[in-house]
């Protein structure tokens, strides 16, 4: 990964964390998921005017020629937007990553439904914003706002299309540009499949400009370094890749630092990180005790409150399902921490889960199973201790719950970090992790493998494990 492009991630990472972050959708966006983009979409409108739309560089304004010529008429218009957007087309590997990240400001001058469909997918309360009344209306409990400020596919006759739109955006959606200049002065916009052609967001960001000079907010925007097209002479191609160039120097007068990248597969690359880092800020702690084995229930406890501490004040945030015999005591520690030190809010720093124990046995199960893929999908490491119960007739066993957790952190990407010097469940699967360290650990190092390892053996003192477990957080969460 480009060194910029990382330095990108640490400071927008930061700013999802604060919840800063927004994205501004483009066309570009949604062309992978089988929608055109506006040439395309216009060409048919071109070829009625006898105009060639690979000459047409001014596309509103060729919006507006075939109104012009069908006598103010836009039904040609509305059609072409409807047939071309209405398709319920899936959201791409882009959108549905985007959909899992902490963002809640999305902001978009395309039509189509592809952002409030993945953000709705990913279980997300939507509030979209395409017309101006809505704008006075907030969606109670709402995850996220999708502010549509050209208009929806639902609506052509109120589509953003011609250069008489344009004209009468200040007049007929003007509260959409105040909007949008509110969240350019207090979020940091990342810009995807944007070609900042558009006057409205010009003037908004020379509004901003204007009135922050000295003081405007980063953002950032993706463009791919342009190549040469088939059958490009070499001037033309050196022609547009100079004002590529000068594209890039004029955004730095609103702050705005591009990204190049040479394929598009880079931003899905890009956004992966960031969602897998982002979870891996958060810590699922898996574990169950019936029995607390040779160091007794003094020490287990006073162990998983010194953990759960220990993992708050190194800045992880803790997820837990409050497991048998020790969860509540990880729990404590963890709240302890944030109350004391008051760094985080206990909502920022603990995603608590407690499982039901009520209710008729042959439907719990399925509830629970519902339960442990909620939790773990928060989390990007699962932290496996202990594991034992018992059974029906008072037997000590392994805890099938801890068994099944293992098995659903891995099939949503969650490094897993078994810790075998607790015993039982997690004994077992530390025997499987050090056995198979390319198939259950592959985001750790030789070095990071080998702690791992050192962490199977027995010890008499469960709090000098506290340690070498943090480190390996760290190590996972890349703040080493």
């Amino acid at each position: 990964m480009k060194p910029h492009i990382k330095s990108f991630i640490v400071d927008y990472l930061a700013e999802m964390i604060e919840g800063n972050a927004a994205i501004f959708a483009g066309a570009g966006l949604s062309v992978p998921a089988g929608y055109v983009d506006w040439q395309a979409l216009l060409r048919p409108l071109s070829e009625e005017l006898g105009l060639k739309i690979d000459l047409e560089s001014d596309l509103i304004t060729l919006a507006q020629f075939h109104v012009n010529w069908s006598g103010q008429n836009r039904h040609a218009l509305h059609k072409q937007l409807i047939e071309a957007l209405s398709p319920d087309n899936p959201p791409t590997t882009n959108h549905k990553l985007l959909a899992q990240l902490p963002i809640r400001t999305f902001w978009t001058t395309n039509y189509d439904k592809l952002v409030e469909n993945a953000l709705k997918a990913n279980g997300k309360i939507v509030d979209v914003k395409s017309a101006l009344p809505q704008l006075a209306i907030t969606r109670p409990g709402r995850d996220a706002t999708v502010f549509k400020m050209h208009g929806d596919v639902d609506r052509p006759d109120d589509a953003v299309a011609t250069k008489d739109d344009y004209e009468r955006y200040a007049r007929d959606r003007g509260a959409f540009i105040n909007a949008l200049a509110g969240d350019l002065v207090s979020k940091t916009f990342l810009f995807l499949g944007f070609s900042f052609t558009d006057p409205n967001l010009e003037h908004v960001l020379s509004q901003v400009r204007l009135t922050f000079t000295n003081n405007q907010r980063r953002h950032y925007a993706v463009f791919r370094s342009r190549t040469r097209k088939s059958g490009e002479s070499e001037a033309d191609f050196e022609h547009h890749r100079l004002r590529q160039g000068h594209v890039i120097e004029d955004l730095k007068r609103f702050n705005i630092k591009v990204l190049l990248i040479d394929d598009y597969g880079e931003i899905t690359e890009f956004l992966t990180e960031l969602v897998n880092k982002y979870r891996r800020r958060t810590v699922f702690v898996s574990t169950s005790v019936a029995d607390y084995g040779p160091w007794g229930e003094t020490a287990v406890i006073e162990f998983a409150q010194d953990l759960g501490r220990a993992l708050i004040a190194d800045g992880s945030r803790i997820a837990t399902g409050l497991g048998a015999g020790v969860g509540d005591a990880i729990f404590t520690g963890a709240l302890r921490e944030v109350m004391q030190t008051k760094a985080s809010s206990i909502e920022d720093a603990l995603i608590l889960r407690p499982f039901p124990q009520a209710g008729d046995p042959s439907r719990l199960a399925s509830f629970w199973e519902d339960y442990r893929q909620e939790i773990l999908s928060h989390a990007g490491i699962a932290l496996f201790l202990f594991g034992n119960k018992k059974d029906p007739d008072a037997e000590l066993a392994v805890s099938d719950g801890v068994l099944r957790e293992f098995e659903i952190a891995g099939q949503q990407g969650a490094a897993v970090l078994p810790i075998g010097a607790t015993g039982s469940a997690a004994k077992i699967l530390a025997d499987q992790v050090v056995s198979n360290p390319d198939k259950f650990t592959p985001a750790l190092d030789a070095h990071g493998r080998g702690m791992l390892a050192t962490l199977t053996n027995h010890t008499d003192d469960l709090k000098s494990l506290i340690t070498p477990i943090v480190a390996l957080v760290r190590k996972l969460q890349g703040k080493v």
